[in-house]
């Protein structure tokens, strides 16, 4: 598969619209924030607006290791390690980290979504998809941030919006 040059998360339907020359090539789907779209700090909301893919973390890891600020923690996710920190914010996996590109929006003072620590990153598989459950960050499958991960260059572009994919894009993986 080529590399995307535009990410598209929509809110309203939990799906990331993965594109490269203005053609749909990937749809997977999402887990967004609990708590809706917002840009302050400390909102746990999803930040809106234009991003770009800021840093790559984690690309020689393996699938399900556990992140805690951006660090390896050594640990692999389990069902047993779940069970034993039932409260934990699982960050596994893979990171994309998001650099907000529009101020007053989404970059600088309390919005700005890099100091917000604003992830596309892996999650337990027993975590449900296309529901909103996350602290603010963009929750993707496992298998699913690892493929993402490959296709994806550094700064590329990512669009999150309340907006559903076009229906003229979703038709061309129908």
């Amino acid at each position: 598969m080529r590399d995307l040059d535009l990410l598209h998360i929509s809110l309203s339907d939990q799906c990331l619209y993965g594109f490269s020359g203005g053609h749909l090539l990937l749809r997977l789907p999402v887990s967004t924030a609990l708590k809706g779209a917002g840009e302050v700090q400390g909102s746990f909301c999803t930040p809106r607006g234009l991003h770009r893919v800021e840093q790559k973390i984690g690309e020689a890891m393996p699938l399900g290791a556990v992140f805690k600020a951006r660090q390896w923690t050594g640990e692999i996710w389990s069902q047993e390690l779940h069970e034993q920190c039932p409260d934990r914010d699982w960050i596994l996996t893979r990171i994309l980290w998001l650099s907000g590109c529009e101020p007053q929006l989404n970059q600088g003072g309390e919005v700005d979504s890099y100091q917000r620590y604003i992830y596309l990153h892996g999650t337990p598989d027993c975590e449900p998809m296309g529901i909103p459950r996350s602290h603010g960050c963009v929750r993707l499958r496992n298998s699913d941030i690892v493929q993402l991960f490959s296709i994806v260059p550094l700064h590329c572009a990512v669009r999150i919006s309340e907006a559903a994919c076009p229906e003229w894009a979703a038709a061309e993986l129908n």
